[in-house]
């Protein structure tokens, strides 16, 4: 049994490390024994393996309470692994979260930055987390090379990860974790095509050295650069990233740090409507309405330290640490327009720099009291976010979608302070949570109880709402999972979401109450469902509601104005049911609803951006006939969406189908795997997404082809 260090050891060991690199979380739990219930003295938080078929994992991260099995689990939550992230060719993460029937993907306000829509409510790029950490990865585009796991969590998750930086992520979140070095040496070539005419290649390399393999280093680079989707909207972007490892006699530790800059010059843009107005038929996929100065320029520095030590075989500590810097650059030029595709553009010119340093410290265990089990978690977590902006703008020029309608670039004015001294906010969270799961009946009853308080304080320093906001709240959790069978699990849930209240403007001309502020807001979900697992494959039926307190200005008071209520049902599948024959998907059916609106004039309108019903479907079939070739389809379906609460006008539904071929050989003893892809087959032109937070519109990607090559020297 290793002696026990101090706990100030320990921290000052992870922050002494951490300045070495700059942002990245850590998953040295890759290594580490399954964590149970019942005491058997293994309290090490391993993650968990890959289910049938390699294409989703058995379980996940669930915050606090660390990796669970998915039959012990209390929520729902879906693990996607860098197998399938390889064999489909995803490019994006969004390209992952095509397979997941509970997620939208669209774009950002005028940027290119990817945003997620979990169960009807939205969650920005900004408030990704890695191995439980918010503000370590890039923001708006994730480097997908460096990611080993992919797991979206379903529901609200304040409790489990505190509440995000950003202030969204209330229907749900995604957990990024990073590749660690295999046992088996790795040395991988890639090389990879999208159509049009964009190219790129990488490495992958993995190595294990020293007594027992216990040190461990895993390098992923890779370059890109060309024509994406359609002419004349070009991307280039350099990745780099590194995750150092070591698996000692009761201590782990790991370090990841990375480096990404990304440039899209003339990119597609998100539309905006004019009022309330019935949207324009979506462009051809072949017309390109982004302006030719128009470009976002990306880049991001990230490291994070990570420690785990056994104090007892029953009791483990863990700290980490972590920083980053992102800067962002960029001239932007959303079209603004009506039902016939015509209206206006002009610029906005941004400089962004945001500057994070976050950790948590933690401890968990497991004792029983008579027949009853606990494994008990603490954990308090810190993140300070300094962010810096200055922008230029200009009046707006006639454009039309259709006729690719291009005007030079304006001169802009000046709306902020220079970059370098115009300091626009700082967020300061802390947080404290414990929580201790009882297993009852020789762990064929799990309960979970616990609670976090949060507190969230930003000090404003733009010129619209400066000002301090500083709240806190707390938020309980109550989780039940029975297992009458081995291969069944029922389970159940109650717990919260938490985001800033916010503050009004201080001019007296906007609002009545100037400068009034709101305590954190509080969203509940309640849920149940059950879970099977027959081995080869499964899956879950589940249904829920999440109530989410909206706040606006109504006859000139700053306040909480209604509620969105989202009433779902989610199907989910995954696994192998025949030998060579993979499943992944599933359908939600969603009804979310305004109500308790002001005067009742909203109340029982659809909230805008969600679909009734939106469901996927990927099948993988390897060919009997022919040694190592995989034929590959998914099928994607969104439902309709209304484009404003006013529920007078909305997108129609649409339907896609994505076609694929992985063929593995051997050349001289070295793998060798061949993928071909075709996205859209049928070059369908739509509406994909209305963002459910400021109504804009993100067009879908036309046909594309997609060819890669991966070879293990």
């Amino acid at each position: 049994m290793p002696k026990p260090l101090p706990l100030y050891a320990v921290l000052l060991a992870v922050f002494a490390s951490t300045p070495v690199m700059a942002q990245t979380i850590s998953a040295a739990a890759n290594t580490l024994e399954t964590i149970t219930v019942t005491g058997d003295g293994s309290v090490n938080n391993a993650t968990p393996e890959a289910y049938a078929g390699g294409q989703v994992a058995r379980g996940g991260q669930a915050g606090i309470l660390g990796n669970l099995d998915m039959m012990d689990m209390p929520f729902t939550q879906t693990s996607y692994t860098s197998k399938l992230i390889q064999d489909q060719q995803a490019r994006t993460l969004g390209d992952v979260l095509k397979n997941d029937p509970s997620v939208q993907v669209g774009n950002g306000f005028g940027n290119q930055a990817e945003t997620f829509v979990i169960r009807g409510l939205a969650l920005n790029n900004d408030d990704l987390s890695f191995n439980g950490l918010y503000g370590i990865l890039p923001r708006q585009i994730l480097p997908i090379e460096m990611v080993e796991r992919v797991e979206v969590f379903k529901g609200a998750s304040a409790f489990l990860n505190g509440a995000a930086p950003g202030g969204s992520g209330v229907g749900g979140l995604i957990n990024i974790q990073p590749k660690r070095a295999g046992d088996d040496p790795l040395t991988r070539l890639n090389l990879d095509y999208t159509g049009p005419a964009h190219f790129g290649g990488g490495v992958d390399i993995g190595r294990r050295w020293g007594e027992d393999n216990r040190f461990g280093i895993r390098v992923n680079a890779a370059q890109h650069d060309g024509d994406i989707s359609l002419h004349d909207a070009d991307m280039r972007s350099t990745v780099g990233t590194v995750g150092l490892d070591f698996r000692g006699d009761g201590v782990r530790a790991s370090l990841d740090a990375g480096y990404q800059k990304i440039r899209f010059d003339q990119p597609l843009p998100t539309v905006r409507l004019a009022g309330d107005t019935a949207p324009p038929a979506a462009p051809s996929t072949h017309t390109n309405y982004g302006q030719p100065w128009s470009y976002t320029d990306l880049e991001s520095t990230f490291g994070v330290a990570r420690l785990e030590y056994d104090i007892t075989r029953n009791w483990t500590t863990y700290a980490a640490a972590g920083m980053s810097r992102d800067n962002e650059h960029g001239d932007y030029a959303g079209p603004f327009v009506g039902a016939n595709g015509e209206g206006t553009v002009g610029l906005f010119g941004a400089a962004y720099r945001r500057d994070t340093l976050t950790g948590e410290v933690g401890l968990r265990g497991e004792f029983d009291t008579g027949s009853v089990g606990h494994r008990v978690n603490l954990a308090y977590s810190a993140l300070n976010s300094d962010s810096f902006d200055g922008w230029v703008s200009s009046a707006a020029s006639p454009t039309n979608l259709y006729d690719e309608a291009y005007i030079p670039r304006p001169a802009g004015v000046p709306s902020a302070g220079d970059l370098d001294t115009n300091l626009a906010s700082q967020v300061k969270l802390r947080s404290f949570a414990v929580a201790d799961t009882l297993s009852l009946f020789e762990g064929d009853v799990l309960l979970t109880l616990g609670a976090r308080h949060q507190s969230i304080v930003q000090v404003a320093h733009d010129a619209f709402t400066p000002g301090k906001y500083d709240e806190s709240a707390t938020t309980p959790v109550l989780g039940l999972v029975l297992r009458p069978w081995d291969s069944v699990s029922l389970y159940a849930n109650r717990i919260e979401g938490l985001t800033q209240g916010g503050r009004a403007s201080n001019d007296p001309s906007v609002v009545d109450n100037p400068g009034a502020t709101l305590g954190p807001i509080r969203s509940k979900q309640t849920e149940l469902g059950i879970k099977v697992d027959f081995e080869s494959y499964g899956g879950s039926l589940g249904v829920f509601q999440i109530e989410k307190p909206e706040v606006d200005v109504v006859q000139r008071v700053y306040g909480i104005a209604g509620k969105q209520r989202n009433r779902g049902v989610e199907l989910n599948l995954y696994g192998e049911p025949l030998s060579g024959w993979r499943v992944l998907g599933g359908v939600t059916y969603m009804d979310a609803r305004l109500i308790d609106t002001p005067d009742g004039a909203l109340d029982n309108h659809r909230a805008r951006g969600v679909p009734r019903f939106q469901g996927t479907l990927s099948t993988e079939w390897d060919v009997p006939t022919v040694s190592g070739l995989t034929l590959q389809a998914s099928l994607i379906h969104r439902g309709a969406q209304y484009t404003s609460s006013a529920n007078t006008y909305e997108i129609p539904s649409w339907t896609r189908v994505d076609l694929g071929v992985v063929y593995r050989s051997k050349i001289q003893g070295r793998n060798v795997t061949y993928r071909a892809g075709v996205d859209n087959v049928a070059d369908r032109r739509y509406w994909a997404t209305v963002a459910p937070q400021y109504g804009q519109l993100t067009q879908g990607r036309g046909r594309t082809f997609k060819l890669s090559m991966s070879v293990d020297f």
